[in-house]
């Protein structure tokens, strides 16, 4: 099948990539001459595993290809992806404003009937509002679909290739049957295509990424309570892990949930149910809780150090919001580095990919120095603290890091560490909600 993606960010590279690995036809455009010129060059503008060896193979075959030209893209397409940035506005609520000029865009151009694909994450409504520009723009037929992405950051190529669930909303018998063509050869195995209409398939995703934020920003709130108590959270969240009805995904407290997804998509919702009328308060309290969560570790350095931390030194370790990305959007590390800097203190910070990102954000300074090894970043330090919990900061040689730490302490936000062992090793340990 020939398939166009307009947009060629995270979603869009990834869903065009895997639906060229199973024979499509897949072209992919995007408005960004630099960012195509890259791609046809093999060079991939995201870390993602797995990604670039799927993207040089399939342009190698013949199966996908770049372009800027809108034209060119949509011309022979029989469905038309739009992966488009739908960031969040001054207002919390979803800037639909890319997915509507694209939207009209495509309307003028196509001369056949097309199946047209919200693959963005879009409030409720806006599937309608897509059909109602295609009508008022051409009398071509065009079928209109909502398929929201279920993909995790680090792990969006197998997410792709192997789904839990695919998701197709739709009221038009014609554009399911050809979506469950497209998506028949990643759910070989049985795993389910939910079908639905349009608005309830915008809500699903939205519904999603909120239900995983509330588990956060809950499991803080109970990593808090321990630390007041004196429990150990991580004895609750297995305790309370192993009851089929709750499950243990998304029950490790931290310093607070951050990316692309997750603050953006809960501001949506609270948006959009403002829009109808409804008051979410449930979700206003996870934004409120997660907030509160990125100054938590910084909390624990001041008290620490009675409030007192001019001059310190501080290796810090992890800057992405999560493991195997280079993605820094509302990553708990720019709050922690902000206010370190605030109080007067230096940071060495490293990370294995996302340094060029948080370098503008956060530009070197006196204050503030990268190091692309983690190990290298202890050199004069005062105490270690851990934001992001990458495996090659696990199970470091903690000889090392006792000897290199003037002050032999650890604050670790991810709680990848035992608290018994860093007191043999004679380091005094901080996590969030550890004994």
């Amino acid at each position: 099948m020939n398939v166009a993606i307009i947009g060629t960010g995270y979603v869009g590279l990834v869903t065009g990539a895997g639906f060229a690995e199973t024979g499509n036809t897949v072209i992919c455009m995007d408005i960004v001459p630099e960012k195509i010129e890259a791609l046809k060059n093999g060079v991939i503008p995201i870390y993602e595993p797995g990604l670039e060896e799927i993207v040089r193979f399939n342009m190698q075959e013949g199966r996908l290809s770049f372009t800027t030209d809108m034209a060119e893209a949509v011309k022979d397409a029989k469905v038309i992806f739009l992966a488009l940035p739908t960031p969040q506005g001054a207002d919390g609520a979803a800037d639909l404003s890319r997915v509507i000029s694209v939207a009209k865009q495509i309307a003028k151009i196509i001369t056949e009937p097309k199946v047209i694909v919200n693959k963005s994450t879009v409030p409720v409504g806006t599937a309608d509002k897509v059909k109602a520009i295609f009508e008022k723009e051409t009398k071509v037929k065009v079928k209109i679909v909502s398929n929201p992405e279920f993909l995790k950051e680090g792990a969006a190529v197998q997410d792709f290739l192997k789904p839990d669930r695919i998701v197709i909303g739709s009221s038009d018998p014609e554009a399911i049957e050809v979506m469950k063509e497209l998506y028949e050869p990643f759910v070989r195995t049985g795993n389910p295509i939910y079908m639905m209409d349009e608005k309830s398939a915008e809500i699903t995703k939205y519904a999603a990424n909120a239900m995983l934020a509330t588990r956060i920003s809950f499991m803080n709130e109970i990593a808090n309570i321990c630390d007041i108590t004196g429990a150990d959270v991580d004895s609750v969240r297995r305790g309370i892990g192993s009851d089929s009805r709750i499950g243990p995904q998304f029950l490790f407290p931290g310093t607070g949930y951050g990316g692309s997804c997750f603050p953006k998509d809960v501001s949506a919702i609270v948006k959009t149910a403002a829009e109808f009328g409804y008051d979410f308060k449930m979700m206003k309290a996870v934004q409120d809780v997660n907030t509160r969560q990125k100054k938590v570790l910084v909390e624990k350095i001041l008290s620490h150090y009675k409030s007192n931390i001019k001059g310190k030194i501080f290796a810090l370790w992890g800057l992405s919001y999560k493991p195997k990305t280079d993605d820094i959007r509302d990553a708990p590390s720019i709050d922690v580095i902000t206010l370190l800097l605030e109080h007067g203190a230096k940071v060495q910070a490293s990370d294995p990919v996302a340094i060029p990102a948080m370098m503008k954000v956060h530009a070197e300074s006196d204050n503030l120095q990268y190091r692309r090894k983690n190990m290298k970043a202890l050199d004069g330090a005062d105490a270690l603290i851990v934001v992001t919990e990458w495996n090659e900061f696990r199970n470091p040689d903690f000889t090392i890091v006792a000897s290199s730490l003037k002050d032999k302490v650890v604050f670790d936000g991810r709680n990848i560490y035992d608290p018994e062992k860093m007191r043999e090793i004679g380091l005094k340990y901080y996590g969030i909600g550890r004994r």
